[in-house]
């Protein structure tokens, strides 16, 4: 039955990738930001120059576009070795489900970029992809809903801490997800 309405391909390893990318992803975004002897501290001001606005832009896209194309090709790979179609009505719901909170999120964080209003983007980036697992995790692993809670959790706290952006997404985007991704890897022997 859990077949029937359960999308369970999806691949360990393609979380440990995202959260690889999203790792290499904020260093180069902190390498752009940051000089050599500011360290990590508390930011009180946000970067609104367009010659570091839009590579951060660039890079955060490249990391969403490798964490996808990654995640579909894995997913894919997974499903033909337990000789389960890809494409079928219960990973296309899974797939619309995700979709609209991500792509409200993703509109909503443009609109903050050309507004902007970059003090919560961080937050907002966590708190709309949580909300995505969330909305997605009846269609496949129980374990994606919990990875949505943690999600949203640090996109709050990051709310809090506008300065942190930076820690909250390697946190969020790499750290979760190299954890998530093995926790699936070796309990569900993928």
């Amino acid at each position: 039955m859990e077949r029937s309405t359960k999308f369970i391909s999806l691949s360990g390893l393609s979380g440990i990738m995202a959260g690889l990318y999203a790792i290499a992803g904020a260093f180069i975004g902190y390498k752009l930001v940051y000089t050599e002897n500011s360290g990590l501290l508390y930011r009180d001001f946000y970067i609104s120059d367009p010659i570091i606005l839009w590579p951060l832009f660039l890079v955060a896209l490249v990391v969403l576009i490798l964490s996808i194309v990654t995640g579909i090709w894995l997913t894919i790979r997974q499903a033909r070795k337990k000789g389960e179609n890809f494409w079928n009505p219960v990973s296309r719901r899974l797939v619309s489900n995700f979709s609209i909170p991500l792509f409200t999120g993703g509109l909503f964080i443009l609109i903050l970029i050309f507004r902007g209003y970059y003090g919560i983007i961080s937050s907002s980036c966590l708190i709309f992809y949580g909300l995505a697992l969330i909305a997605a995790s009846q269609y496949t692993f129980s374990d994606i809903k919990w990875l949505g809670f943690c999600e949203i959790f640090l996109g709050l706290l990051a709310a809090l801490l506008p300065g942190y952006g930076i820690v909250f997404w390697v946190i969020g985007f790499g750290l979760l997800h190299i954890l998530y991704g093995s926790i699936m890897h070796f309990k569900y022997k993928q």
